[in-house]
C-alpha cells in the first residue's frame, strides 16, 4: 500500500456511542493523521466540538447504503476502523471496498456466521490487494486471543512445546455488553432462522478456521466444579466468539497452539455452595436477548466505563501434569472503555506495521505488537502467574 494515502485512520461511525469513544481516544494521539465518518456532516461537526477534537478534524460523509461514497473513502486511508454494526447488515460493501483497494480494515464485530462469508468471499482477494481484514478487536476478542499467544509463547520458551490444553477462564469483570453486541446477536438469530448452514457457523468451534477441523472441544455451557482451580465455573457469553477466533489464529499461524489443541472459555463464580448457587443462577439467566438490553448507541456513563474492569486467567495444561498460567487484566469496563481503546490501538498499529494481507485475527495479524501498545497506552497487562 502506498503511504502517499491522506490519513492512516479513519473512524467510520464516529457518531455513535464507541465511535464517539474511539474518536476521543485518537484525538490524544500526536502526530495521527486521522479523520471521522459517518452518514452527517452535522452530526460529524457535532460530535468533534463535544469531545474536544481540533476544528480542523477532517470530516467525511459515507454511507453503508452508498457503495461510491465508501470506496471513494477508503481510498483516501490506510486502515479504516469502523464501528457500524451490526456488521452482516452494514458491512459487506465496506469490507468489499476495502479488500479491492488494498485498504487495511478493523471493526467490533462478534458475527461468527458472517464473518465465516466474509473469509469465503475475500480471504484470496485480500491476499492479493494486501488488505489486511481484522475482525474482532475489541473485548470480543483482543484479551482471549492474545492471552492464549502469550501463554503459549511462555509455555513453549519454559516447557519447550506448546500446551495442548488451554482453559480461559473470567475471574473477575464489572461492565456490561454494549448496545451493538445486543444488536449483533439479533441479527444473527434473525439470519439463522432463515439459513441452516448459520447455525453450523455458530456451533462449530472451527468454522473460521480456514477448512482446519481439531479435536472435539467442550462445550462449557453448563456449571461445574473445577478441582485445579477450587471454583465453579459457568457459561461464557462471549466464549462461542472468542474460541473461535482463538482456532482460526493457530490456523493462521500454521498450528502454532498445535493440532491438537484444546480450549474453552468459563466464567468463575467461586467455591462453596454460594458458588455453585451462582454458576446455576448465570447458566440460566440470558445475559442478552431480553427487553433491557441496551441500544446501538446507548452506554454507561462516565463514571461507570472508569470503574470497569475485568480479569481473565489462563491455564495451560500437559498430559503429566505441568502446568502455566498467564492473566491478562483491563482497567475499563469491558463493553466500551477498553473496547474504545483495544480497537484504537489495533487500528494505529495496522497503520505503522506492514503485513501480509488477508482475512486475519488480531493475534495472527498484530501479535506482540499489539500486546506491546495495549500494554503501554490501553490500560491491559498480560502477566505470567505462579
Amino acid at each position: 500500500m502506498s503511504d502517499a494515502r491522506e490519513f492512516d485512520i479513519i473512524v467510520y461511525g464516529a457518531t455513535g456511542y464507541t465511535g464517539r469513544l474511539v474518536a476521543e481516544y485518537l484525538k490524544t494521539k500526536t502526530g495521527l493523521k486521522w479523520a471521522m465518518a459517518g452518514r452527517s456532516a452535522d452530526k460529524l461537526a457535532e460530535v468533534r466540538d463535544l469531545i474536544g477534537a481540533a476544528a480542523d478534524t477532517p470530516l467525511i460523509v459515507a454511507d453503508a447504503s452508498d457503495p461510491a461514497s465508501l470506496d471513494a473513502m477508503v481510498k483516501r486511508t490506510k486502515v479504516v476502523l469502523t464501528t457500524v454494526g451490526p456488521y452482516q447488515l452494514y458491512g459487506n460493501e465496506l469490507v468489499e471496498a476495502c479488500v479491492a483497494n488494498g485498504t487495511d480494515y478493523t471493526d467490533l464485530c462478534g458475527e461468527p456466521a458472517w464473518m465465516r462469508q466474509k473469509i469465503d468471499q475475500h480471504n484470496e482477494a485480500a491476499k492479493a490487494s494486501g488488505a489486511r481484514i481484522v475482525f474482532s478487536a475489541g473485548f470480543d476478542s483482543i484479551p482471549f486471543d492474545l492471552g492464549v499467544l502469550m501463554l503459549q509463547k511462555h509455555c513453549v520458551e519454559t516447557f519447550g512445546a506448546p500446551a495442548p490444553r488451554v482453559k480461559g477462564r473470567v475471574r473477575a469483570m464489572k461492565g456490561t455488553f454494549s448496545g451493538g453486541t445486543a444488536a449483533s446477536m439479533k441479527a444473527t438469530m434473525a439470519a439463522a432462522s432463515k439459513d441452516p448452514a448459520v447455525i453450523g457457523y455458530l456451533t462449530n468451534p472451527f468454522s473460521l478456521a480456514g477448512g482446519f477441523e481439531g479435536p472435539a472441544q467442550p462445550a462449557g455451557n453448563k456449571p461445574q466444579y473445577d478441582e485445579s482451580i477450587g471454583s465453579w465455573a459457568t457459561s461464557f457469553v462471549m466464549a462461542p466468539i472468542n474460541t473461535k477466533n482463538v482456532h482460526r489464529t493457530n490456523a493462521l499461524l500454521g498450528q502454532a497452539f498445535g493440532a491438537d489443541f484444546v480450549y474453552d472459555e468459563m466464567m468463575l463464580t467461586g467455591p462453596g455452595e454460594q458458588g455453585e448457587a451462582m454458576a446455576k443462577h448465570v447458566a440460566s439467566t440470558p445475559m442478552m436477548g431480553g427487553a433491557d438490553d441496551p441500544k446501538p448507541g446507548e452506554g454507561p456513563s462516565k463514571e461507570e466505563r472508569d470503574t470497569g474492569f475485568y480479569d481473565v486467567l489462563f491455564i495451560a495444561e500437559y498430559p503429566d501434569g505441568r502446568t502455566a498460567k498467564l492473566s491478562v487484566k483491563g482497567d475499563r469496563d469491558p463493553g466500551y472503555g477498553s473496547t474504545s481503546k483495544m480497537i484504537s490501538e489495533a487500528a494505529i498499529a495496522l497503520s505503522e506495521n506492514q503485513g501480509a494481507g488477508g482475512v486475519s485475527t488480531p493475534g495472527a495479524a498484530l501479535g506482540e505488537t499489539l500486546v506491546d501498545r495495549l500494554q503501554k497506552y490501553a490500560g491491559l497487562s498480560f502477566a505470567v502467574e505462579g
